[in-house]
């Protein structure tokens, strides 16, 4: 199914290749109007193929630095280029994410990112995953960043401490736009770990949900203070990813979350992690967030059309100003995965459950962007979350068919699982709106 576009694409993709192995189109960045993107930045030397062998250098792998380190220097080397061919630098950056596979990646990540950065640090959200499409990769990169028209400003109340290791802002504002980092319920006193109101009395199975515990502190005593500090509110929310390591927490996190944003939720997607996940070990939930000033011109509208969120009481989609952010989606209607998704036992070869899930899903995106006055062909960012990374090559092709020849920002991670029985691929979109 092709796109019916009722505007041409406003986007500029940055430094676009082409991968020879499948014939995938990817651009390592966008430009929209004064924002860059770069999305799925990973330790290959030319935004294509293979780990760059300097990284790799299986030979000798320690000789001058650990292969973490090597890593991390080639994906901020890329993003330098990136930046650069969008009009921006590195002290333009508003936000990163990252992705690692094993936790011992982050000190060499955080070092690399302290010698390409400086003391401009911005809101981080740092994830384990399971896998990444690249042999050999262990670390995966996505960025926002906004060119010299938007003053960027950082946040860092003295009551929440960061560890100098990492050393981010708590939140950034960048002109009406406030991106607060990712945060979980750790104690507000660094050695102390996940803080002592969100753990069970000792020896006690049910005095109280770990999980719903763990969130309510999150909002509460980090998420709320963040936005105030930026001039902001729980209210002025736009786009919130969670991330939850345990299936049998969806449930429980949604009832906290619904109680917080019983109206006008922002854009949310909930995402599986690896267990452990996160910078300490037990935690379970993981928050950040993009807001609005409360004071400013830019306003939030609430997009419907007709989508079947992901949860209950979710927003399909929330547009900021010029950024639309659809929550996350998945190919399920009222009785689960879509019928089209739905493979026969007993023909279990005809048929691409995969594709008639990216197909009913980008056709729902396409609605949104529609309602909200732009096309999906101005999408800036592509996460793809699968239970199997084998996947990923038949749902690009799918892509090909909605957007033929366009240039995609995507990246694609595996997660353990999705909380949808015969749901393989979940989407969090970010489009442009001119």
């Amino acid at each position: 199914m092709k796109v019916a576009t009722s505007k041409r694409s406003a986007v500029k993709p940055l430094l676009p290749v082409v991968i020879e192995q499948g014939g995938i189109r990817y651009a390592p960045g966008i430009k929209a109007g004064r924002w860059i993107f770069a999305t799925g930045h990973k330790g290959n030397a030319d935004f294509a193929g293979s780990m760059s062998p300097d990284v790799m250098r299986e030979t000798l792998p320690s000789w001058d630095s650990s292969k973490y380190r090597r890593e991390s220097d080639r994906i901020f080397t890329n993003l330098g280029r990136v930046l650069k061919a969008g009009g921006g630098r590195f002290g333009n950056i508003v936000r990163v994410d990252q992705y690692y596979t094993d936790y011992r990646a982050v000190p060499p990540y955080h070092g690399a990112r302290r010698a390409a950065l400086g003391d401009h640090i911005p809101p981080s959200t740092s994830i384990l995953m399971p896998r990444f499409l690249l042999a050999g990769q262990e670390i995966e990169m996505q960025m926002i960043a906004v060119d010299d028209s938007v003053r960027v400003q950082h946040i860092r109340p003295k009551a929440h401490a960061i560890h100098a290791s990492s050393g981010y802002s708590l939140a950034l504002t960048a002109g009406d736009y406030v991106f607060i980092a990712g945060r979980l319920a750790d104690a507000v006193v660094l050695t102390d770990g996940l803080a002592p109101e969100v753990r069970l009395p000792a020896g006690h199975l049910w005095k109280g949900v770990p999980v719903k515990l763990e969130t309510e502190y999150t909002i509460k005593q980090k998420l709320e203070p963040a936005l105030k500090a930026a001039g902001s509110s729980l209210a002025d929310v736009v786009k919130c990813q969670v991330y939850l390591r345990d299936s049998a927490d969806f449930a429980p996190f949604n009832e906290v979350w619904r109680a917080h944003f019983p109206k006008n939720p922002p854009a949310t997607s909930v995402i599986p992690m690896a267990t452990p996940g996160l910078a300490i070990a037990e935690g379970r939930v993981e928050i950040n967030a993009i807001a609005l000033r409360g004071k400013g011109t830019t306003r939030a509208q609430t997009i419907e059309a007709g989508v079947m969120p992901a949860w209950a009481g979710y927003s399909q989609a929330v547009r900021a100003g010029d950024l639309l952010f659809i929550s996350g989606l998945l190919a399920i209607d009222r009785n689960g995965l879509v019928d089209a998704a739905r493979i026969d036992p007993t023909q279990p070869n005809f048929g691409s459950s995969v594709q008639a899930q990216m197909d009913n899903m980008l056709a729902n995106a396409q609605k949104l962007c529609v309602s909200a006055g732009t096309t999906l062909a101005n999408v800036v960012r592509i996460q793809q979350f699968h239970t199997d990374l084998k996947e990923f090559y038949p749902a690009y092709q799918v892509w090909q068919q909605h957007l033929p020849g366009q240039y995609l920002p995507y990246s694609a991670v595996e997660v353990p699982f999705l909380p949808v029985p015969g749901c393989t691929v979940q989407l969090d979109l970010w489009v442009y709106v001119p």
